[in-house]
């Protein structure tokens, strides 16, 4: 993770880019207006200070307020209208400002500048997002997440619109609206919120066999990741890599968290959208704040155009992986996301994503999804933020230079001055005017095309259920176990029974053992394939693919981890030099106590409490410790959230460590969850009945806390917690 000491970009306008020569036009005094400086006096949008802005403009000081009071007038019509339309989908969001630097140049591959010299930092804003739910929704809801990345390249923006999961539902954009009204609350009654468990998305998806691909990740536990910094991106679909001498290759974006892949168990996302809904966007604003800079390496999967139809799925459906066994992934950058927005609307609420937006050296593939895409998303900007200039909005704007004839509309913001707004011109000297391909100006791939105009889907995308199967087979047996407990959630929130029947009968086309486990958890009779699955079209690739098991990520690493150090007074301080060693490895300390304020430790000094006990769970740390002293211990005995609050970090299996009589709160946990023997036992429990905190104590715990949980452990589904 990047520090603090690390370059920062320049931060000179409210998108933390330089101007682009269209700002140039606004002058220095209605920027001043705009700035909104510490220190100015309060003004209308005018300029115009305010002598009183506590009371409206009234004939007698309790007579009726005047029409003529235009300073009340400006200020609710502009209250009045704050609120844009949400998007449609990706509603909710967090972002951030960061930089982007290429490790080595891949002119071999790609002419995009911003891809070519490892020095250059190229400037980006980053929007994650959940998919299905309102602006006002929770965080940690089952759903995929958007990871959407705006490079301001000297050659324009480039958008990377992509998900943290790399396929999708639908193979064709004319399924989209379908999609969307189906996983949608219910238009009869608007229910569910940000959830897929009810009737309609099950009868669609029960009728589109090619979304089981998408169902199996979005019921795994990619779907509630711990942190967005501790997620994967992938741009999903295929686009094309094209160099100077005109070759183009295939191409597949991905983004891969340097603090690992981790997740939350489904109990601790429940938990978490009552106990803290903004619990990733929390993460994110205090991870920057911190300095401990959330960072992603790209990631590129890349195929020669001739070997286009060698795999056994097409490279343009956007229901189907590469296999990194098949094409590994070349690291070729990293993001590092070090700035948080200055205004949440401004800039995260108002960026505007597309597809379409490329650079030369990158261009688009025939992915009928993509095509869809590259449609929708201007269509969608037009209506959100209400004129065809959002493109002038400060953190939508390209730091490269923008020039055309493109004049006034709803909210114009450039003054261009001139007589001529069109091409070819001989009023204006030909200006602007066209770039020659060969002098950087965009030119399309010049891909051949044939064919009769049809409504037809290619035969290469008839095998809907090989990755599918592919998936549940690379999964680890804990991750399989939570497959099938969310399938038994969301099935089990149908209420029509045929549509739950054909959905566990689709089921018995990904896997057998799969479907009979879904069907005895929902109560169901063994199911029956399908009607004409013999001749449905498979392909045996793969048996597996570690890439595809979270199981297998990196887990060497406790930056950032928030640890939950369970404090009452008299506490002892020589239990605490476990914190400044994990401090030392970057963890986050909070202390977490019966009452806020303060506490003494056992020589009289004072410790500031971060949490108090009924304002907080464990499910919003990532472990717990538990220092001695028997007045502190006892004290946190006697506390009920105290115990729920061990009992559910060791049912969720995160690491638990105490030192001396600190274990007693371990077997109180214990007992009231009904353990015999009354104790908590197996990996990542670690105690020190006697003596001092040593080396061993603390390496143990660091290690227990970078595994990041502990599925193995014994009798967790006995546990109510």
């Amino acid at each position: 993770m990047t520090t603090p000491k690390d370059d920062k970009l320049a931060t000179a306008n409210p998108t933390g880019l330089q101007p682009s020569p269209a700002d140039a036009n606004r002058s220095e005094q209605a920027a001043s207006v705009l700035a909104q400086q510490p220190g100015e006096v309060l003004t209308t949008n005018q300029g115009l200070h305010i002598s009183d802005n506590q009371n409206s403009l009234r004939g007698g000081s309790r007579g009726p307020t005047l029409l003529e009071d235009h300073i009340l007038r400006e200020k609710i019509m502009h209250f009045d209208h704050e609120r844009i339309p949400e998007r449609v989908v990706h509603a909710r969001g967090a972002g951030a400002h960061g930089y982007f630097q290429v490790y080595k140049s891949m002119n071999h591959y790609t002419k995009a500048g911003f891809l070519q010299d490892p020095e250059v930092k190229t400037p980006v804003f980053v929007r994650f997002s959940t998919v299905v739910g309102s602006r006002g929704s929770a965080d940690t809801v089952r759903d995929a997440r958007g990871f959407a990345v705006k490079f301001y390249t000297e050659e324009g923006n480039f958008d990377l619109v992509g998900n943290n999961i790399p396929v999708f539902f639908i193979q064709d954009a004319i399924k989209f609206p379908d999609l969307v009204h189906a996983i949608k609350p219910e238009p009869h009654h608007e229910i569910p919120q940000a959830s897929a468990a009810h009737d309609t998305f099950w009868d669609f998806i029960s009728l589109t066999p090619e979304s089981a691909h998408m169902i199996m990740w979005v019921l795994s536990d990619r779907a509630i990741p711990r942190s967005f910094s501790m997620m994967e991106g992938f741009g999903v679909h295929t686009f094309r890599f094209i160099n100077e001498s005109g070759k183009s290759s295939f191409v597949k974006f991905h983004w891969k968290p340097v603090l690992g892949i981790h997740s939350l168990v489904w109990d601790e996302a429940v938990k978490l959208a009552g106990k803290d809904p903004d619990f990733h966007r929390r993460d994110l604003w205090e991870t920057i704040n911190r300095g401990q800079y959330p960072e992603w390496e790209l990631g590129v999967q890349i195929v020669h155009e001739e070997d286009e139809h060698k795999f056994d799925f097409d490279l343009l459906d956007a229901t189907k992986i590469i296999p990194e066994l098949l094409v590994p992934v070349q690291i070729i950058g990293k993001l590092t996301l070090n700035r948080n927005p200055d205004n949440f609307f401004a800039e995260t609420e108002q960026v505007a994503f597309h597809p379409g937006h490329i650079v030369p050296g990158i261009d688009f593939t025939n992915d009928p999804l993509l095509q869809g895409r590259l449609f929708s998303y201007t269509d969608t900007q037009l209506s959100r933020l209400g004129s065809p200039n959002f493109h002038e909005i400060p953190i939508n704007r390209p730091i490269a230079a923008a020039n055309n004839n493109q004049r006034d509309g709803h909210m114009r913001q450039t003054i261009v001055k001139g007589r001529v707004s069109y091409e070819p011109n001989s009023l204006g000297g030909g200006y602007p005017m066209q770039q020659p391909s060969d002098q950087g100006g965009f030119v399309s791939y010049p891909q051949p095309m044939e064919g009769e105009k049809m409504r037809v889907r290619s035969e290469s995308f008839a095998d809907h259920f090989s990755q599918a199967a592919l998936f549940w087979r690379s999964q680890s047996a804990w991750e399989k176990d939570h497959i099938v407990s969310a399938f038994l959630f969301e099935l089990g929130k149908v209420e029509v029974d045929a549509v739950r029947e054909r959905m566990v009968s689709m089921l018995t086309q990904i896997d057998k053992f799969l479907a009979y486990r879904v069907a005895e958890g929902l109560g169901m009779a063994a199911p029956k394939p399908p009607s004409g699955a013999e001749n449905v079209k498979r392909t045996n690739e793969l048996e597996m693919d570690p890439s595809l098991s979270i199981a297998n990520t990196r887990k060497d690493s406790i930056i950032g981890r928030k640890i939950a150090v369970l404090v009452a007074n008299n506490v002892d301080k020589a239990s605490l030099a476990v914190c400044k060693a994990l401090e030392a490895e970057d963890a986050v300390i909070r202390f977490i106590a019966p009452r806020l304020g303060e506490i003494k430790n056992s020589e009289e000094e004072f410790i500031k409490v971060n949490y108090s006990l009924p304002t907080v769970g464990s499910v919003m740390f990532d472990a717990v410790f538990i220092p001695g002293g028997q007045q502190s211990v006892e004290a946190l005995c006697a506390d009920a959230h105290a115990v729920l609050f061990v009992k559910e970090a060791y049912k969720h299996g995160k690491a638990i460590a105490a030192h001396h009589n600190g274990a007693m709160l371990i077997a109180q946990a214990a007992r009231s969850a009904g353990i015999e023997h009354g104790e908590f036992h197996g990996p990542g429990v670690i105690t020190l009945p006697s003596g001092v905190i040593n080396d061993s104590f603390i390496k143990n715990f660091i290690g227990a806390i970078a595994m990041h949980r502990f599925t193995e452990r014994p009798g967790l589904d006995a546990i109510v917690a």
